[in-house]
């Protein structure tokens, strides 16, 4: 009887599970179908090569993917270098006691915290304490702290699946600490490191309410991506053409194109995380 009650609740389980997999799916699939039917008939060579034009009712998105890869970038080194010490500090170094605990108990709790809030911040602390103005330079420190959670966490999680008995075999042979961490631990969780970092800069390379306060522009007819100028970018440009533009009928087909070439962006981001961790694992095997 109990053998029965135990089946058939693991029967009911995993239907469970299964069936809310596939409502996922097909709500993923129905979003993905709409961007790719609507948006596809703009996708071309002169789309993505071109400046926008009239008023964003002409022309391309140049100017947006430029100023999303510069932000990209700006996040990255920022936010790489902090984040992966920070977390070789907490792993390695840091003693187990109750300020390490509250420190990771805090950094677990930032990475809660609402975008928006990030951008409010970015705004008190870059735009107007630093006095960077509105700029591509505030908005990619903006997008930098709110990844640094993210940043620190899947590098821990990745340094902590490093058997303790590696380290000891790399001190046992006269390794230093330093160089037990450079020369054995670090390849070792390469491959979870990076395809955190990865992962993190897709979704901070998404993001609009952070820069929405921190230097994103409505329409930039010149030169953009300098780094004490406001800037043009993806998720904000395709924000604007949805819900601000004058003519939205009108520029809806570039809408949904830009949200195409934003979800192809992202895709081939994650595409690229699941690749350097397959490689990795590959050759750890």
């Amino acid at each position: 009887m109990q053998y029965k009650t135990n089946k058939l609740s693991s029967v009911v389980e995993w239907g469970t599970l299964l069936l809310t997999t596939l409502i996922v799916c097909f709500f993923l699939f129905v979003i993905i179908w709409e961007i790719v039917s609507k948006g596809a008939s703009s996708l071309s060579w002169e789309f993505v090569s071109k400046v926008p034009s009239a008023g964003m009712t002409k022309g391309g998105i140049l100017t947006p993917i430029i100023g999303t890869v510069l932000l990209t970038l700006i996040t990255a080194l920022f936010a790489i270098p902090f984040g992966v010490c920070c977390a070789i500090y907490l792993n390695e170094y840091a003693e187990n006691n109750w300020l390490t605990r509250t420190i990771r108990a805090s950094i677990r709790n930032l990475s809660g915290v609402p975008s928006i809030i990030y951008g409010l911040f970015g705004l008190a602390l870059f735009v107007q304490a630093l006095q960077f103005g509105t700029s591509l330079i505030a908005a990619g420190l903006t997008l930098g702290l709110l990844s640094l959670p993210y940043i620190i966490t899947t590098t821990e999680e990745a340094l902590k699946r490093i058997p303790n008995s590696t380290r000891e075999a790399a001190l046992a042979v006269g390794a230093t600490k330093f160089e037990t961490i450079k020369d054995v631990v670090l390849p070792s969780a390469m491959s979870g490191i990076l395809t955190g970092l990865v992962l993190t800069l897709s979704r901070a390379a998404g993001e609009t309410a952070p820069i929405l306060f921190t230097g994103a522009a409505f329409y930039i007819n010149g030169s953009s991506g300098y780094l004490n100028q406001e800037f043009m970018a993806l998720p904000y440009h395709l924000y604007m053409l949805s819900t601000q533009h004058q003519s939205i009928d009108q520029v809806r087909p570039i809408a949904y194109g830009t949200a195409l070439v934003l979800v192809i962006v992202v895709f081939l981001l994650n595409l690229t995380a699941f690749y350097i961790r397959y490689k990795y694992r590959k050759n750890e095997n």
